[in-house]
């Protein structure tokens, strides 16, 4: 054991920058796993976010008007409380559909379990008959700011203010009424009360649910609700992109062990010559073994916990979203173990790449075999091998010698050479796919139109106005490129099992532009598009005859195309104005979609719409969904740095083993004429000819895979696919570039301090 580390005391001082570039590479690799882990969590876990922004409460107590909730306050293990707030069960009506819902007795000014906002704006004491909804429940509904919703059975309505995320146990039409948070002055018959118990350790719920039934007394519990129960019912619900941040983290995970393995074996390939006179000494194949596996363990586990620790204190003050992400995730139940477990993971599988290669390095026999540069006493210029004949064809055209050896050394040995390249080009191929989701989410942005939002505008107008009055006025607006008259109603599918969207925007003369992905648009009578929800709902596909309920009264409608619809997860069913009127001529348009010409200010055309409307329209802006997206951009770049790192990390081993492997072939260079600068090149050329086939390999991958799995998501979700969008040529060919430019840039200063090495030093490493 003595001799054991002393050779590996002494290796350290010899070899100091290998083992540092180690512990580095092992640094980032950890820390690119921690971030990906972190970024996952933040860009699929929406509920989380929810639930630390709001101060959700752990538990929520659904109790009678008996109950004397006063008790629970200093209850041991909570730390505050939100409520108690009087209930209301009721029913609201809208559109033609209803939804059992709580009122909720809200003040004005909450600091536990505040609602997040999604549209709109919170209780206003100028607005007495205001409500906040659940967004859930108006999607449901298909309520929006504005709206008036009626109580089911009574001549009372509400007006929609504001439409909010909350972390309380969502809308479920079958278990859970949907929540309103409405002023105390509109419940008339409060029939209940709620408080919310946010708890000093969530870990300890159950004890604390149990110490409240045991003080209220178990006869006057209605319902409890665990922050458990409520982010088990969210997680079902996937957001856009989500899966393919996913992967993000896999491909990560994979990335890193694949460039650890290529680090530890390319350092361990150039120990030959150490590990035979190892064995020359005396050294048994176990005690080659156990030096190779304590030194990289060690260099693994200084590094990984180095990366822990960085994270733990440093993470949270990285700027913008990654310290979000890192701050929302140390917030997490199980943070703990999860920042113990990925670098332990990372020290195991190091142990375990590093064991199989010192495996091999046991096998090495003590007199190393003769090198291929040197047989039978001449030196040839055989960098890697015997030259192709394209090579020697090249060298008689007069290319120059550097750039054929260089493309000779990259691609000289297939197997490694193929494995190199793998290794880069997977870290590149994510980022493509990256790329990919960046620009379908600005696409949104940049082109709304694209995902089935062509307007800009929803105009409502009061029974003070006509259609006629309506469309004179919206048409006199200048900047108003058209407005489509419409409705939507709620109608009930072939067996009354579910309700789906009915809209009919437009007319026979002036059709509504929807943005088709399959089929043709609606022109002829009867005739629908649908959205991707629907067709899976109903299990049919474009060309199918579809029938469904409108008010007690059948509508049968021939699907020609398939439409990207963003809301009501899909499952909407879209055809003209004068296609309703057939079959209900009684039926008027409720409201109408607004077209603006291109680089208007929307807010200032709201504006203006609703001061020329003298108080008879109420406008809204159309919500984009990639509003909500939007914090994921950052996200994506968070990961594309997380993924540059690993493929800088595998770059810099390609660069290492490289210029170690082409220490063999200086004396033969220099012998046959070959200058330091040209043999800098070699090496400079044979790292970009790597990072030029990984960089059209990963392009050309991860392309189109980012088109299947940013489409399959849309599919999934009810959006459709077709929503997915490539990044611009321009910008794969700069990514392209910068990779190998990037390469060839890391390889020089290496590459040109060994071709100027001593004499006396290359040959001792060619012996």
């Amino acid at each position: 054991m003595r001799a054991t580390l002393r050779w590996a005391h002494s290796d350290l001082r010899t070899h100091r920058g290998e083992a540092l570039f180690l512990i580095l590479a092992t640094v980032g690799i950890v820390l690119s796993l921690l971030l990906a882990t972190a970024l996952f969590g933040y860009a699929t876990n929406p509920w989380q976010r929810v639930f630390e922004q709001t101060r959700g409460a752990h538990v929520w107590l659904h109790t009678a008007r008996s109950a004397q909730l006063s008790k629970l306050t200093g209850l041991d293990g909570v730390a505050s409380e939100s409520g108690p707030y009087a209930t209301e069960t009721t029913t609201l009506t809208s559109h033609g559909t209803r939804a059992a819902v709580e009122l909720r007795a809200t003040p004005q000014h909450l600091t536990i379990a505040r609602p997040l906002l999604h549209s709109g704006h919170w209780l206003d004491p100028a607005t007495p008959d205001g409500v906040v909804l659940e967004n859930h429940l108006a999607r449901a509904l298909l309520a929006e700011p504005g709206d008036k919703l009626t109580l089911l059975g009574t001549a009372r309505t509400v007006t929609v203010l504001g439409i909010a995320d909350s972390a309380e146990p969502r809308y479920d039409p079958d278990e859970q009424p949907g929540l309103v948070w409405a002023p105390p002055s509109i419940l008339h018959a409060p029939n209940g009360q709620v408080i919310g118990l946010r708890l000093t350790n969530p870990d300890d719920t159950d004890y604390a649910v149990q110490r409240a039934v045991t003080v209220l007394g178990a006869g006057v519990i209605g319902e409890v609700a665990t922050w458990q129960q409520a982010r088990a019912e969210a997680q079902g619900d996937n957001r856009l992109l989500g899966q393919v941040l996913g992967l993000f983290g896999l491909g990560a995970l994979i990335a890193a062990g694949l460039a650890v393995h290529g680090a530890i074996t390319t350092r361990i390939r150039g120990h030959l010559r150490d590990i035979s006179i190892l064995k020359a000494i005396g050294f048994t194949p176990d005690q080659v073994v156990r030096v190779f596996l304590l030194q990289h363990i060690a260099y693994a586990l200084l590094g990984a916990v180095t990366a822990a620790a960085l994270t733990r204190s440093l993470g949270s003050r990285l700027p913008g979203r990654l310290g979000d992400a890192i701050a929302l995730w140390q917030s997490l139940p199980g943070h703990a173990l999860t920042l113990t477990a990925i670098p332990a993971g990372a020290v195991l599988f190091i142990a375990a790449t590093t064991g199989l290669a010192a495996w091999r390095a046991g096998r090495v026999p003590p007199v190393p075999t003769p090198l291929p540069s040197v047989r039978g006493g001449a030196a040839t210029a055989r960098v890697g091998g015997r030259l192709s004949a394209p090579a020697r064809r090249a060298l008689g055209l007069r290319v120059p010698p550097a750039l054929v050896l260089g493309w000779h050394t990259a691609f000289a040995r297939r197997t490694r050479s193929l494995t190199t390249v793998a290794r880069l080009a997977l870290p590149l191929l994510l980022i493509v796919v990256a790329m990919s989701a960046w620009t379908t989410i600005s696409r949104f942005h940049s082109e709304p139109a694209r995902i089935g939002l062509p307007a800009a505008l929803t105009v409502h107008a009061d029974a003070g106005l006509d259609d006629r009055d309506t469309r004179a006025l919206l048409a006199r607006d200048p900047q108003v490129a058209a407005a489509y008259p419409g409705v939507e109603v709620a109608a009930l599918v072939p067996g009354q099992t579910a309700t789906i969207a009915l809209r009919g925007f437009g007319t026979h003369q002036a059709p509504y532009p929807y943005a088709l992905a399959e089929g043709r648009p609606a022109r002829g009578a009867d005739e629908a598009v649908a959205g991707q929800g629907l067709l899976d709902l109903l299990d049919v596909r474009v060309g199918d005859w579809v029938r469904m309920t409108v008010s007690n009264q059948p509508q049968i409608l021939h699907i020609v195309g398939r439409s990207i619809e963003t809301e009501n997860a899909g499952r909407v069913i879209s055809t003209s104005l004068d296609t309703l009127r057939e079959n209900d001529p009684s039926l008027t348009a409720t409201l109408y979609q607004v077209r603006l010409h291109p680089g208007t200010d929307v807010g200032q055309a709201a504006r203006r719409l609703t001061a020329a409307g003298h108080g008879h329209l109420d406008v809204h802006t159309v919500t984009n969904p990639a509003d909500g997206l939007s914090p994921l951009r950052g996200v994506a770049a968070g990961v594309i740095a997380v993924l540059a790192l690993i493929g800088l990390v595998e770059l810099l081993t390609a660069i290492g083993g490289t210029v170690r492997e082409g220490e063999r072939d200086l004396l033969a260079l220099k012998a046959i004429g070959l200058s330091p600068r040209q043999i800098t090149a070699i090496t400079v050329t044979a790292t970009g000819c790597t990072a030029l086939a990984a960089a059209l390999a990963g392009t050309a991958l991860g392309t189109p895979l980012a088109h299947w799995l940013i489409n399959t998501q849309g599919r999934s979700s009810g959006i459709g696919a077709g929503i997915a969008q490539s990044p611009p040529l321009l910008l794969l060919a700069a990514f392209g570039t910068a990779a190998v430019l990037g390469a060839a840039a890391l390889s020089a200063l290496p590459a040109a301090r060994a071709a100027r090495r001593r004499l006396a030093d290359t040959l001792s490493a060619a012996a």
